[in-house]
């Protein structure tokens, strides 16, 4: 049985493995040049650059897919643990190492609050209940079914899910940097503190219990590894081939049909593609249920991305792997964001370091930097093209004035991308980040369906489809699969 997965960002690896192992002929295409999806890995004059995801909090996900096989990941790919996971950079000029032993990240809290170490300690009991039952449990399970949610809601309340990560925070620690600092994880994922549900929560304790870890090489050297194990194992990999649609035959797909015309059929699709976009321009409207359509109409999706790649001709070794450099506002900051759709003048900052780690990103004696700025997604209606040098500069010169000192003058083969870029590049709906928001009313069963509403044999994984976004969710969406595609039957 012939299967076909569009798109070969990390679900749909992930998907193409485990189809694979379940004896199917599997066929992956893409319209990039390289697999890896937003996972892109850039090279300018010397500077690599992993172009998307950096920070890797659940190796075992990344084990069981070589496990399928016989192999070890560990014998393709060298994680190395970090530490600091993270350090914030306050407006004020004060810093939080996070990450490390317990008791070192308590030993932070108590330089700057005392009292928030038991509620810390409190958080990261609360954090484990919801790992325990929305990581543990949920994260693989199918809920293209009501009756699955229905069976949930009574647990998911336990564990206020109805209240934000923000509220969920703030229960706990009182000091306003370090609310920050331990809210701040739904914007890895593409969500708003202040709206996400509390569900994601979940991340202190995923970090927590399974570290912080920088694959040797970077998130690249995943994707290489990957690919090689898909080359061994006789997955078709097609690079540089967009989809125009499905082919969809009495509610059945059948296939896909190519930009150039070509038409690839297949027993069963699955679609690595942004759902918003795979149901707005490759599904016809009339094939889809009206579920569909009413979830598509009223989506909201999550920010957008400004980012910066550039190299410095000194080195920076004060500044640790992975920096979150805050802006004087937080909650005002996001709400132009999120809400208002506003580029505001000022920002809040990810900044990525990789030679921090491995000097290989950047020739001797200098470094290879990206820093990443939330921005409005398109429905924003800024003008790009007129933005983003304006904004790069003000990155530039706010970077050059704490931690990156004298980088005005040492800045070099620099480039970025804007949200048009992840509409273009990645064909991303409205150019978000991270597909649709995670919100509660965007999650699990209300979340884009793994098992495709009203067209037999298609299937969807990644950022917008449940679990959700962030390499964990992804990987895991390939997982639900499981137990949705039996074993391939002969012909």
């Amino acid at each position: 049985m012939q299967a076909l997965v569009i798109g070969a960002g990390f679900g749909g690896i992930a998907a193409a493995l485990r189809l694979r192992a379940k004896g199917y002929e599997v066929t992956v295409v893409d319209r990039c040049s390289q697999i890896g999806g937003r996972a892109q890995v850039f090279e300018r004059q010397g500077f690599r650059h992993d172009a998307g995801p950096t920070v890797i909090t659940a190796p075992f996900l990344f084990d069981e897919l070589f496990e399928l096989f016989g192999e070890k990941f560990s014998d393709h790919v060298t994680l190395v643990p970090l530490k600091p996971w993270y350090r914030f950079h306050f407006a004020d000029g004060d810093s939080f190492n996070y990450g490390g032993t317990l008791e070192e990240t308590l030993a932070e809290i108590a330089r700057i609050e005392p009292k928030d170490c038991d509620g810390y300690r409190q958080l990261l009991s609360q954090s484990k209940r919801i790992f325990d039952v929305g990581f543990t449990e949920l994260s693989a399970m199918p809920f293209h079914r009501f009756k699955t949610m229905l069976k949930q809601i009574p647990r998911l309340l336990g564990l206020r899910s109805y209240e934000t990560v923000w509220q969920l925070v703030s229960r706990y620690l009182s000091n306003p940097k370090l609310r920050q600092a331990f809210s701040i994880q739904p914007l890895l994922v593409g969500g708003n503190p202040f709206d996400t549900t509390s569900i994601y929560g979940l991340i202190h304790y995923l970090e927590r219990a399974y570290g912080v870890h920088f694959a040797m090489g970077g998130t690249g050297a995943i994707t290489k590894a990957l690919g090689t194990l898909m080359a061994r194992q006789g997955i078709d990999v097609q690079l540089g081939k967009t989809v125009k649609s499905l082919s969809v035959e009495h509610g059945t797909v059948k296939g896909v049909v190519m930009e150039d015309g070509h038409v690839l059929s297949a027993d069963l699709v699955v679609s690595n593609v942004d759902p918003a976009h795979l149901y707005s321009h490759m599904v016809k409207a009339s094939e889809q249920p009206l579920a569909t359509r009413l979830k598509l109409r009223s989506a909201e999706y999550s920010m957008g991305l400004f980012v910066l790649y550039f190299g410095t001709t000194q080195t920076y070794p004060e500044v640790a792997h992975h920096t979150i450099w805050m802006g004087e506002r937080y909650r005002e900051l996001l709400a132009d964001i999120f809400d208002h759709k506003i580029l505001a003048d000022d920002f809040s900052l990810y900044l990525h370091r990789p030679t921090a780690t491995d000097p290989s990103f950047a020739p001797s004696g200098c470094d290879s930097f990206y820093v990443l700025c939330p921005v409005p997604n398109l429905r924003g209606k800024q003008d790009w093209a007129q933005d983003a040098d304006a904004l790069r500069d003000r990155i530039v010169t706010a970077l050059d004035q704490t931690i990156l000192p004298g980088l005005a003058t040492t800045i070099t083969a620099e480039f970025f991308m804007t949200p048009k870029n992840f509409e273009a590049n990645y064909l991303s709906q409205y150019g978000a980040g991270f597909s649709v928001s995670p919100l509660f009313r965007q999650s699990a069963w209300f979340r884009f369906h793994n098992r495709a509403e009203g067209i037999k044999n298609l299937y969807l994984v990644g950022a917008g489809t449940h679990p959700g976004a962030g390499l964990p969710g992804v990987l895991c969406s390939a997982k639900v699969l499981d137990a949705l595609i039996p074993q391939a039957t002969s012909a």
